[in-house]
C-alpha cells in the first residue's frame, strides 16, 4: 500500500509546531492500516483558521460557526474515484482549524500534537465510511478504534 498525503497549510495566523505535517501522514497511514486498507490511496489535508473552518462549515453544512475538523468522503461504501495520474484511491479531504486544535490541546490538557494526531485519525475513520451521529454505539466504536490506532503512534491519555 501507498499513500498520498497532500498537506496545505491555507492560514498564517499559527505557525504549526515542527513534526505537525509528518505526524499527520503516520495518523493517515496508521489509520489506514488498522482498518486493513491494502490500496493504494491519497488524501488532502488543509490547515485553516478559525474564519475559514467557520466558512466551510457554513457553504457545505449550513452550520454558522467555526469547528475543529470536516471531512468531505470521496467513496462510499469502499468504493471511491480513481485518480488517472496515480491510480489511488482519492478517499477525501480532511480540513482541520489550528486554533481549535490549540484550544482544545490546552482545554483537555495533552497538547497540539495529540490533538492534530486525534483530528486526523477522526477524519480518516470518516473518509473510510464509520460515522457517529447516533451519539450511541457507533461513537463508541469510533473512540475505541481512535484510541487504538493514538496508542500505536505514542499519543496514548496517559492516566496518573
Amino acid at each position: 500500500m501507498k499513500v498520498k498525503v497532500n498537506i496545505t497549510n491555507s492560514q498564517n495566523k499559527i505557525k504549526l509546531p515542527v513534526g505537525t505535517k509528518l505526524l499527520v501522514r503516520k495518523a493517515c497511514i496508521a489509520t489506514l492500516v488498522e482498518e486493513s486498507f491494502n490500496d493504494n490511496a491519497e488524501v488532502d489535508v488543509t490547515f485553516v483558521d478559525d474564519e475559514q473552518i467557520r466558512e466551510y462549515n457554513n457553504n457545505y453544512r449550513n452550520i454558522d460557526k467555526s469547528t475543529d475538523v470536516l471531512s468531505f468522503p470521496l467513496g462510499k461504501d469502499g468504493v471511491y474515484d480513481i485518480n488517472p495520474l496515480t491510480n489511488n484511491k482519492m478517499l477525501g479531504d480532511i480540513v482541520i482549524s489550528v486554533e481549535h486544535a490549540i484550544a482544545q490541546g490546552e482545554l483537555y490538557g495533552h497538547g497540539i500534537r495529540r490533538e492534530v494526531g486525534y483530528l486526523t485519525v477522526h477524519s480518516m475513520l470518516h473518509l473510510l465510511g464509520y460515522d457517529h451521529v447516533d451519539e450511541g454505539i457507533e461513537k463508541a466504536r469510533m473512540r475505541e478504534k481512535e484510541e487504538a490506532i493514538l496508542t500505536k503512534l505514542g499519543l496514548a491519555i496517559t492516566k496518573v
